[in-house]
């Protein structure tokens, strides 16, 4: 029994030995290059689809009707660009007003500050006369006393 345990470590002992080695030789391995794809099947390129002519978009239109409609376009154009050209200069004289008004105003809140501040040394100015009467005239004489 002796004898059959001893030679059982011994070849357990010699298998894990030998499955580590295993082991360690798999994962040493480097990686082989990618295998090249083989080529696929060729396909067609894409063609473009054949543009188609552009329909006239005033058809039975002759060419002096045309001009006609063109130059009515461009009477309208010209009218919209003269009411944006003095909608402009109605919003210029409109800003000019309000800018003066905003400096107006600005003058405005400078002397009221002014006039504030000059009310503040005022009343500061009375409250000292006030607490000079106040010390001299009740708070003296009742020390004195």
């Amino acid at each position: 029994m002796n004898t059959s345990l001893i030679f059982g470590m011994i070849a357990l002992l010699a298998s894990v030995s030998f499955l580590q080695t295993t082991f360690a030789i798999e994962t040493e391995q480097e990686p082989g290059p990618p295998q090249i794809p083989e080529p696929g099947p060729i396909s067609e390129p894409i063609r473009m689809p054949d543009p188609t002519p552009v329909p006239d978009p005033f058809p039975g239109e002759s060419d002096s009707d045309k001009v006609q409609r063109l130059n009515e376009e461009n009477d309208n154009l010209k009218q919209q660009n003269n009411d944006l050209q003095s909608q402009i200069s109605s919003l210029k004289n409109e800003k000019s007003r309000l800018q003066t008004e905003i400096l107006e105003l600005n003058n405005s809140i400078q002397n009221l500050k002014e006039i504030t501040l000059e009310q503040i040394r005022v009343i500061l100015e009375l409250v000292n006369q006030l607490k000079e009467i106040i010390f001299e005239k009740i708070f003296s004489p009742t020390i004195q006393l």
